[in-house]
């Protein structure tokens, strides 16, 4: 979506002469945040971002050289990092009140910024940096270059080659002529304009009108930087110490600049954090609310508040548990396997939400977690009713933050032939066991994606999922259903950066049978309690517990695995339902009691 054009608030000349032109809004009398774009962009850009940061800081954007109502020199040199410093430099000169401001900059205005960071006495005048897709051609090189010169490190220099070979395109900017006449050309039909941000909602477009001139002319940043970078960079011995914070918004999906491109910043960089997001390199436009979230985080640390959990997370070098600074929600926690994996998560360093209809054994749970020297916050909760559900969602992002991880594991046993259990039973089944699940994962997952830095839900289901039994209708039915529900979910959010497992335990010794209604044809009260005894005397000799269950559940979601089994004959029946299915549809003859 092409924006019109807006007039700035006023010019200031660079080092050069060149002319910046500069918008400024916001709370004139929060901190100073400055914003700066890269190409083909303009201030426009950060159209989505502005308005979740005006109601707090005083905000100020420019239009590089090249672009807009700025100044357009002829020269290449004219476009050079050095010069993309100066412009900075002479903005937060004229404009910082003489404040240390906070930046947030994305693709080659995030480069300038490095470059600027990199001059004496810099560290005064920048309070904070955060930087999106545009890392500092210094240190991108040397990582580039020092893995070349290791090809004895096989995986090391692959992705040195990797990285070198997705900045090739650069050679192409670089042609003179031929470059900016192909860029506006392409640039003013809409469908490549479309197409050149990817997925993004037409909506969260924000390009100037006049994007196709903007590129034509700015291009010259790509020879007068691309081809020297890399001749002076292998010249040079040292790389610049950045020594004011710095925060990476590591796009996972950006085509041009890896993941793997900052492993190494922590080596010049001692004050580091780092969050990688699902997204791709135009991420101020799909992410808006994850880049002003960074600024506000930041702004925080700046002013000595306590860090966000999400800031925690991000420092590099912070040491921490396997789920340290992670928020998990787990229903169903007042025992079994609900209780075991909030354990485990907590003793991981997690702090956790846990939920249960039972107010006393939830509360035993977080007196449990609490004396470990764990955090844990008791909600009782009813996963059936929607809009309590929603509700509790509400409450607990409000008082605590949207969880990581969410665990959606309350159920409860039914035992009997569909013919053979009341109605109102049938639908209570149906209502926690799938109910609460999609419940869960509508109130749940709905805020995780809003949020844009993904998370984690883990659906536990059964082996009876994928194992009928005449029997166990209601049960069976309402896990195939959370079982597919999954599936077809795990899709929809992939793109959002949440990942889903479905979790099948198999036979497990919790006190599911203790509540587990029984309903057989004919049968008396001795005959059920008879057989309830049986089965709870199987469970127990299996001496499969509960904690063995939370501890593939914790493995499940640091690899992000899709489908987990978890014991021997849940991972058997499994094989079995994908091999042989009508050996599992003859055995759903067979009755429980």
């Amino acid at each position: 979506m092409s924006a019109a054009t807006q007039a700035p608030e006023r010019f200031i000349d660079s080092a050069d002469g060149v002319r910046i032109a500069v918008y400024e809004e916001g709370n004139p009398e929060g901190p100073t945040v400055v914003l700066v774009h890269g190409f083909p962009d303009s201030h426009v850009l950060w159209d989505g971002v502005v308005p979740l940061l005006a109601e707090r800081f005083r905000i100020i954007r420019y239009d590089n050289r090249g672009v807009g109502f700025s100044s357009v020199p002829k020269p290449v040199s004219a476009y050079s990092m050095a010069r993309f410093a100066d412009d900075f430099a002479a903005v937060i000169g004229e404009l910082s009140q003489g404040q240390a401001v906070h930046v947030l900059a994305h693709d080659w205005g995030s480069v300038g910024v490095w470059e600027y960071l990199s001059r004496p006495g810099a560290g005064d005048r920048v309070a904070s940096f955060t930087s999106v897709s545009g890392p500092s051609q210094d240190q991108l090189v040397n990582y580039v270059f020092s893995g070349l010169r290791q090809p004895w490190r096989p995986r090391r220099f692959a992705r040195a080659l990797a990285q070198a070979l997705r900045l090739s395109y650069m050679a192409l900017f670089s042609i003179p002529v031929l470059a900016p006449l192909v860029l506006r050309l392409a640039l003013s039909v809409p469908a490549v304009r479309r197409n050149m941000v990817d997925n993004i909602p037409v909506e969260q477009i924000h390009h100037s009108d006049k994007l196709a001139r903007d590129a034509a002319q700015s291009v010259k940043t790509y020879p007068a930087n691309y081809f020297r970078t890399f001749s002076a960079s292998w010249r040079r011995q040292g790389v610049a110490v950045v020594d004011v914070p710095v925060q990476l918004i590591v796009n996972t999906q950006d085509p041009y600049v890896r993941p793997y491109g900052y492993d190494e910043t922590a080596r010049w960089v001692p004050r580091l954090w780092r969050r990688d997001i699902k997204a791709g390199h135009f991420s101020p436009m799909s992410h808006p609310q994850v880049m002003a979230a960074a600024v506000h985080d930041f702004a925080d640390l700046a002013e000595g508040k306590r860090p966000s959990r999400g800031l925690l997370r991000a420092q590099v070098g912070r040491p921490r548990g396997q789920f340290g600074d992670t928020l998990v929600s787990v229903t169903g926690a007042g025992s079994g396997i609900g209780r075991e994996t909030a354990l485990a998560f907590a003793r991981e360093g997690a702090e956790v939400v846990v939920s249960d209809i039972d107010e006393a054994t939830v509360k035993e749970t977080a007196a449990e977690i609490a004396v470990r020297g764990g955090v844990a916050h008791p909600y009782v909760l009813d996963v059936s009713d929607a809009d309590a559900v929603e509700a509790f969602a509400e409450r607990v992002s409000a008082a605590h933050g949207v969880p990581d991880i969410v665990v959606n594991n309350a159920g409860i046993g039914q035992a009997g032939g569909f013919l053979d259990t009341p109605p109102e039973q049938f639908d209570r089944v149906l209502d926690i066991n799938l109910g609460g699940v999609v419940n869960g994962c509508r109130s749940f997952g709905r805020r995780m994606v809003e949020r844009g830095t993904g998370g984690h839900i883990v659906n536990v289901s059964s082996m009876a999922a994928y194992a009928p039994l005449q029997s166990l209708n209601a049960y069976c039915t309402s896990k195939a259903a959370t079982f597919m529900f999954s599936d077809c979910l795990r899709a929809e959010l992939d793109a959002a950066g949440v990942g889903l497992t479905t979790i099948c335990p198999g036979v497990i010794n919790t006190n599911i049978i203790q509540t587990t209604q029984f309903h057989a044809r004919g049968g008396n009260d001795d005959t059920v309690e008879g057989r309830q005894g049986q089965l709870q005397k199987m469970f127990a000799v299996r001496r499969y517990g509960p904690d063995k269950v939370a501890n593939a559940i914790l493995s499940a979601v640091q690899t992000n695995k899709p489908i987990r089994p978890v014991t021997f004959e849940a991972y058997a029946l499994y094989g079995i339902s994908r091999v042989l299915p009508q050996a599992l549809r003859s055995t759903a003859r067979m009755r429980v009691i």
